[in-house]
């Protein structure tokens, strides 16, 4: 299953974890689906590190999921923050996911059963590349030049 998320830098296109994570994969889907982050910023933004989207406020602390409230985490032994390109859920501890997620630009085996890994990059490493490339506000890491998630295309939906 796979999805192409539009930029205003470039296409990013991802295979979903599906089976492995349903919860996170079906509130994925059906957050892009509704165009709910249609227009959406990314708001963080760390070089050899990640960028973060799903935030319709734009600024860090907002969000939601489709089942009305945070959503449990799903861990897979072989689902790790192992490469570059990694799409994660963000949150902010344990069993907190909503909207928010990000995408790795390195191996960050840190956050390893911290953060739902649900997908991983299979095109667009170029697009990947300029955003990395994008300077950067050095306390809040938020990206001087927008970097936007016009829309997406979803190539199949098994929750459709």
């Amino acid at each position: 299953m796979s999805l192409t998320i539009h930029t205003n830098l470039g296409d990013l296109k991802f295979e979903l974890h599906v089976k492995e994570c349903p919860l996170s994969c079906k509130n994925f889907l059906a957050l892009c689906a509704s165009s709910y982050y249609n227009s959406t910023f990314f708001h963080r933004n760390i070089a050899n590190f990640m960028i973060q989207g799903g935030d319709p406020s734009g600024t860090g602390a907002g969000g939601s999921s489709i089942y009305g409230k945070p959503f449990k985490d799903e861990f897979n032994d072989s689902l790790k923050h192992s490469k570059r390109g990694i799409l994660s859920m963000a949150n902010s501890g344990p069993n907190t996911n909503k909207s928010q997620f990000y995408i790795t630009y390195a191996k960050k085996t840190h956050l390893d059963n911290k953060f739902t890994v649900f997908g991983h990059l299979i095109g667009g490493d170029e697009t990947l590349t300029l955003m990395e490339k994008i300077p950067v506000d050095n306390e809040t890491k938020k990206p001087l030049r927008e970097i936007k998630f016009l829309n997406v295309t979803i190539h199949a939906n098994p929750f459709a």
